[in-house]
Order: structure tokens, then sequence, then C-alpha cells
């Protein structure tokens, strides 16, 4: 039986050479290299992949830009503006009060004196049938005083003649004639309030004038007007009120207003020719002249405001469109102006990819290499015949390490 037992005991004993959890130091060697190979990968192309995904690069960015054959043969500078009328109206009532009746709405053009709007005359009339009764009254007062005044004098004349019969007292007689300067003066006093009570009529009649607004100018009105209802108010400061008025710009009087740094204003001269696009109309061009150059610098821009009026009618050409002025060095004929600008990419923004001319396109705070395709060459770049539109951002001088897709911020951004 104890054979038996030690048998068994013998039977349940570990061998640890046979220890299958037991690690042997082939296996960490194993795990070791594996685990080397992963760092090394994901050095090699984790690490540009997270560059590329999370960290930003900083890049020098351009456009691509609509240049026109003017531009490239004759060009001294090119500056961007905005197109502003040179004379404007902000026009208010001279009294608080609300609209009766609107004449005029947005975007109406009026001429210089048509009514824009009347206020409520209600009160105002009401003021002026009041001032007329004190007028009539005053009258009356002058009336009866002159009345009395006659009666008195007939009666001081009377007692007169019978003091030097001696019928009657003198006193009486000088009694009667005070009586009578008193009147006379009472009468001149009524005379006086009569005179006072039909001034007051008068102001309030042409104080009525300021509740129907006119137009002080020909042009267009650009905001939206008051209506029927509205409280308005006078302007304060030259500034329409808050509580309502009418702005109006003469279209005829129309410019371009640029700023030019001031170490580029020798090449610009008063009357020279200029060429002026619209980003609303980024097809079209109209041909401008210098027309004012500003006698004073902007410290803080370090630029000159120069204006450029339109020499070609500028039809469809609105207040505050954005513009860009070129300054050119001859005048532009006729048919010059009819050529049409051609897409222009700048050389420092192409890069050679996959045996294909690419560009960084700028979206979003992230770049896309996107394909294009080029044509004949064009100021310091080529003409683009497809791939983006004008204006689009891209990036000048791309890094060789540059990926599509990556996170980017303009040079100088915060």
């Amino acid at each position: 039986m104890s054979d038996q037992l030690s048998s068994d005991l013998a039977a349940l004993k570990i061998d640890r050479a046979q220890d299958p959890g037991r690690k042997s130091p082939l296996r960490a060697l194993v795990w070791l290299a594996l685990l080397a190979g992963m760092v090394a990968a994901a050095y090699l192309f984790g690490l540009p992949y997270l560059e590329a995904k999370v960290f930003k690069k900083e890049v020098q960015v351009t456009e691509i830009l609509l240049v026109s054959p003017a531009q490239q043969s004759g060009t001294e500078l090119t500056a961007a503006g905005y197109v502003l009328p040179q004379n404007t109206a902000n026009v208010a009532p001279k009294v608080p009060g609300r609209v009766a009746r609107a004449h005029v709405k947005q975007g109406d053009t009026v001429k210089q004196g048509d009514t824009l709007f009347e206020l409520e005359l209600s009160e105002q009339n009401a003021a002026i049938a009041t001032a007329q009764s004190r007028v009539a009254s005053a009258r009356a007062q002058v009336q009866t005083a002159r009345a009395n005044l006659v009666e008195t004098q007939l009666q001081a004349t009377r007692a007169s003649e019978l003091s030097k019969q001696g019928v009657a007292p003198r006193s009486n007689a000088d009694d009667l004639l005070a009586r009578v300067a008193s009147l006379e003066a009472a009468v001149k006093a009524s005379e006086a309030q009569t005179v006072a009570a039909q001034k007051e009529v008068e102001a309030l009649r042409i104080n009525s004038d300021n509740y129907v607004v006119l137009a002080p100018i020909s042009g267009r009105i650009i905001n939206k007007p008051p209506e029927v209802g509205e409280l308005v108010g006078p302007a304060m400061f030259g500034v329409v009120s808050q509580l309502g008025g009418v702005e109006i710009a003469d279209f005829s009087s129309l410019q371009v207003e640029t700023d030019v740094p001031e170490q580029r204003l020798h090449r610009v001269t008063l009357e020279g020719p200029c060429e002026i696009t619209l980003d609303a109309f980024p097809d079209k061009r109209y041909r401008g002249k210098v027309t004012e150059i500003n006698p004073r610098v902007n410290r803080a821009k370090a630029a000159v405001t120069v204006k450029v009026r339109f020499v070609d009618d500028p039809v469809g050409v609105l207040p505050d469109m954005a513009a860009r002025v070129s300054f050119l060095t001859k005048e532009l004929d006729a048919e010059a102006i009819k050529a049409k600008p051609k897409l222009v990419v700048p050389s420092a923004a192409l890069v050679e990819r996959a045996g294909g001319k690419h560009v960084f396109v700028v979206e979003s705070g992230r770049v896309h290499l996107k394909p294009v395709t080029l044509g004949e060459p064009m100021a310091n770049g080529f003409v683009l015949l497809g791939g983006s539109s004008a204006g689009t951002k891209i990036v000048s001088e791309p890094p060789a390490d540059l990926a599509d897709g990556q996170a980017i911020k303009e040079r100088g951004e915060q």
C-alpha cells in the first residue's frame, strides 16, 4: 500500500525542465526583435503621417491671377481697393416723428428735391390751430382796446369843454385825459401781442416743412428707408440716426480708393492711365484715371490713398465692391480693353509630381495636391488652361516634404 502511495505522489510532481510557462532566452530575443521592428516602422512611416495630419507647416501663400495683356506689357504696380461714391448724403428729418407716407424704397433713383417721406402732422397742425386762436384772441383785444380808447377820447373832449365853460371841474377832464393815455398804451400792447401770435403761427408753419424730407442730391437709395409707422429722428454729427433715415449715393461719382505703399508712390502720377478689375466681374475690365493722391501718408499702413475714376461707364458697379487697380505706363484704347484676360499660375507655385505639373491648393487650413494644365509663359508664370480658378490660394515655393492633406499655416499667421 505504501508503494502505491509513493508511486501516486511521484506522478503528481512537476518537472521544472518541462514547464511550458517558463520563458527561454531565445523567445525573449524574438520578442525584442519584433518590438524594435515596430518602433522602426513607426518612425519611418508613422511619424511623417503624424506630422502631415497634426502638426502645421508654415508656408508662403500666393494665388492664381487673372492677368490681362495690358497688365502683362505695361504695369507699373497693382493695388487692391474698394469702389466708393464720392458724393453721398445721409438724410434724416430735423424733428423726431412717425412716418405717415413713404415715397421711396431701396434701390430707387431720385432727383434733387424729390420727396422721400413725410411725417405725421397731427400734433403740428394742432399747435398751429392753437396759435391761430391766440392770434384771433389778440386781434379781438386790440379791437376792444381801440373802442375803449375812442369812447374815452370823446369823454375827455366833452369834459374839457365843460370845464372851460365852468360847468364841470377841471379834474374830471384831467382824469379822462390820463385814461386816454393808458388806453393808447393798452392798444399798442394788444397790437404787439397780435404780431407775436402771428409770428408764432408763421414759425410753426415753417417748421411744418421739416416734416417733409426731401432729397438733397440726385442718386440712388442704398439703404432701406423707414416705412409707414416707423419712428424716425434727426441725424447727429452727419450720421443717420438709429431711429431711421435715408442714404443716397451719386453713382456717377463712383471711384476706386486704394492704398499704395509709400515706397512705390513714385510710380503713380495724376491723370495716369489705369486698368480696373472687379471681383464681381472678373472677366470685365474698365479703363481708369488717377484723379487724386492723398497729401497725407497713413503711418499705420505706411501707404497713401489714391483715387481712380472710371473712364468707361461703370454699368453694374456698386459701392463697396472689391477692386484691383493696375497702374499702367501707357493709355489703353477701346480695342485693348476688350482683350480677354487669362488665368496665370506663378512659376514658384509649380511642382513636379507623377510626371506632371501640380500645385498645392490651400483649403480650410490644409493643402491638397492638384494637377494643372499649362499654356504659354505669361507674367512670371504660365497660362493656366485647366485645374483651378482665379483667386484660388496656392502654396508658393512649396517645401519638398510638403504632403497632400497636410495642415499648414500661412507665413506671418499667428
